[in-house]
């Protein structure tokens, strides 16, 4: 990354739709550290921080690995974005995952909300209500959260060009996002902000790398199943390989970072074997063909918000 730490490639993405009990993602993040994974993404608005740091400890207290051997991310939420609420919703994070840093905080969306205990606080319509918070003021409050050691780096999610440069432009700018976490896969591979990113230096890692499950709150329901593809499942079979394996290595051969969220035991596996084959050129022209500008994840809920970041073509 841009300030010398290094990132894994590969790492396990923890969003779980409600009826997925959270001691299933406390077992599958062992199972996953199990496998090899050193790379766990969360965020204080997952509500799973807790069932994470018993799994994290678990694994360090077996000797399965060591705490400098693991890259934890969490994510700010958008009612911790006033400048003086910035420290206190991270270390709400790391009190609940038992660490006393973080490799990465990112601000989860470019839009504060009203400060308070609801992730999503309404007003009595039921409309949501904002916070008018400077998003130059909140980076700059992270950045005195890496300054005193609570995140070892910083960064940003969902933020589209325009928004990054407003960091990047910043007067006094300290600290340069360490990457930008954005929904990518074949159906939306966000070619030309994966090629900004690369020029300003910041990394591309990509979420709902394989879809979404389709349960989740926040998603579309009438989208269609990216791993279903009768094209990504021509060239799994031609490579022998899972439909899933090729969505990730898509991502790796693009120099992105690619986040797979998978509690299955035999997937988690499957998934980490993306390093022992590659994509033909043709392969990749076929899977960039794919690309429709298709979200899973609208937030359209904030869509008339003056910083909803999928208005702007990227």
């Amino acid at each position: 990354m841009n300030d010398g730490h290094f990132m894994p490639v590969l790492g396990l993405g923890t969003s779980a739709p409600p009826q997925v009990a959270k001691s299933e993602v406390e077992e599958a993040v062992k199972r996953a550290i199990d496998v090899g994974y050193r790379h766990i993404d969360s965020a204080y608005v997952y509500q799973n921080e807790e069932e994470i740091g018993r799994a994290i400890q678990m694994k360090i207290a077996d000797g399965t690995m060591k705490r400098g051997d693991l890259f934890y991310t969490t994510k700010l939420w958008s009612t911790f974005f006033r400048p003086e609420l910035v420290q206190t919703g991270l270390e709400n994070s790391l009190r609940k995952v038992q660490l006393s840093y973080v490799d990465l905080c990112l601000i989860h969306f470019p839009i504060a909300l009203k400060p308070g205990e609801d992730f999503m606080p309404t007003d009595t319509h039921g409309n949501i209500i904002f916070d008018t918070v400077d998003l130059c003021a909140t980076w700059e409050a992270l950045e005195k959260c890496k300054d005193v050691g609570l995140a070892k780096s910083i960064g940003v999610s969902n933020f589209n060009r325009r928004q990054l440069e407003m960091i990047l432009n910043k007067p006094g700018l300290k600290y340069k996002p360490v990457c930008n976490q954005v929904e990518c896969h074949p159906y939306l591979n966000q070619s030309k902000l994966l090629e900004f990113c690369k020029s300003k230096d910041i990394l591309f890692v990509a979420f709902a790398t394989l879809g979404s499950d389709l349960r989740k709150k926040w998603v579309k329901k009438d989208r269609p199943v990216l791993l279903q593809d009768p094209v990504l499942n021509a060239i799994a079979e031609k490579h022998r390989r899972t439909p899933a394996q090729i969505a990730l290595r898509y991502h790796l051969q693009r120099g992105a970072v690619a986040l797979a969220k998978s509690f299955n035991e035999r997937r988690l596996q499957e998934n980490f074997q993306v390093f022992e084959f590659q994509l033909t050129p043709e392969d990749m022209q076929c899977l960039d063909g794919l690309n429709r500008n298709m979200r899973y994840f609208e937030e359209d809920v904030f869509f008339h918000h003056p910083n909803y970041p999928f208005r702007d073509e990227y």
